[in-house]
């Protein structure tokens, strides 16, 4: 192994895909996941906070279970992933172990995310583990999940995760060497990514991984989302040799999503809540105009809520919309719904959103 000059970051979350840690019939490729994991111990050895996500769970129970026919198709994933989960952490477990490092299985549900203080019950578990120097593997309960409360895939998990523990860098390793640029036909890379960019579409090709729930386009949207929040994302090709030290080194390889000016605390959990929101609420025009003025910041008011849906509590986060139903934002709702329906309207009123606690859409 390599020596590692001073690294680019120091605390990340490593996603892993189904593709890049199992092979075309779904067993794990055991070299790949023995050279991921002594590059993990490398970086932590180093100094680094290491978060690892990893997808694969359904993919290892295709090589133990054969799930009868007359199952659903939702009972047959349940199948997989009970078991396949198993024999996932157990080689995590045992190749870490090799490196001197402690493992630790987090196995969450999206439900998980909307809740304040679910999520800082979270936030201190990984705290302390990082701090105990143990390694997080972290996956989806794919076995108590329901379709509506399902993540998009290990993607959307793991940008909530990288956004919770204000990490420096976000990692998504996947099974192609990063964004292709389409306009052109040799293959090229697209090396770096400005925060403003939009339209992703216009990059990469629509579809989904062979085994994987999601897809390039998910990616690009949660690398986005978090680049503005201050996290440098990059996507990699997680088959590549020494593809983390590469990384952490500053090499230019993959595609790298460039960070804005660094978001903390609360604003980092209300930007990434999207779908898991309780209610919404429909703001007059005068509001959406107070709301996105770059002059000053300001908080949304009872005055400016013209209509109230589902029910949420203090606490909660709630969905904005306008009159014409675009999405301004997210807010943490200060008021309960049925409170916030008789204070509609009324002026002299404390917020029902306070801007610190309110991410307003691009």
């Amino acid at each position: 192994m390599r020596h590692l000059q001073q690294p680019l970051y120091r605390k990340i979350v490593v996603k892993v895909g189904t593709n890049v840690i199992t092979s075309k019939t779904g067993e794990l490729d055991l070299d790949i996941l023995e050279s991921l994991t002594s590059q993990i111990a490398l970086l932590r050895k180093k100094g680094i906070a290491i978060i690892l996500v990893s997808s694969g769970a359904v993919g290892a129970g295709r090589s133990l279970v054969k799930p009868s026919r007359n199952l659903t198709p939702v009972a047959a994933r349940q199948v997989l992933a009970s078991t396949g989960q198993i024999k996932l952490i157990s080689t995590y477990t045992e190749l870490f172990a090799r490196n001197g490092l402690i493992t630790a299985q987090i196995l969450v549900t999206k439900s998980d995310f909307r809740d304040r203080l679910h999520y800082l019950n979270m936030q201190t578990c990984f705290a302390s583990l990082l701090q105990q120097n143990i390694i997080p593997v972290v996956n989806e309960n794919d076995a108590v999940s329901v379709t509506e409360l399902m993540f998009t895939d290990n993607d959307e998990l793991s940008g909530l995760i990288a956004s919770m523990m204000d990490v420096e860098g976000y990692i998504i390793l996947s099974h192609v060497d990063g964004l292709f640029d389409l306009s052109k036909d040799d293959g090229t890379v697209i090396s770096e990514i400005d925060p403003s960019t939009k339209h992703f579409h216009q990059y990469i090709s629509p579809g989904k991984s062979e085994f994987g729930r999601g897809g390039m386009l998910t990616k690009c949207h949660i690398a986005h989302k978090l680049s503005r929040l201050g996290i440098t994302v990059h996507i990699a090709n997680g088959r590549t040799p020494g593809i983390l030290l590469s990384l952490l080194e500053g090499e230019k390889i993959g595609t790298k999503f460039l960070a804005e000016k660094t978001t903390h605390g609360p604003k980092r959990w209300i930007a990434t809540s999207e779908g898991l929101e309780k209610g919404s609420v429909t703001i007059n025009r005068g509001a959406e105009t107070a709301l996105v003025a770059d002059t000053r910041a300001n908080s949304l008011l009872p005055v400016g809520v013209m209509s109230v849906e589902g029910r949420f509590l203090k606490g909660d986060i709630i969905k904005i919309y306008s009159e014409n139903r675009n999405v301004l934002g997210y807010g943490m709702a200060q008021y309960s719904s049925e409170k916030t329906i008789s204070l509609m309207g009324q002026k002299d009123q404390k917020p029902l959103v306070h801007y610190d606690y309110l991410y307003l859409t691009p």
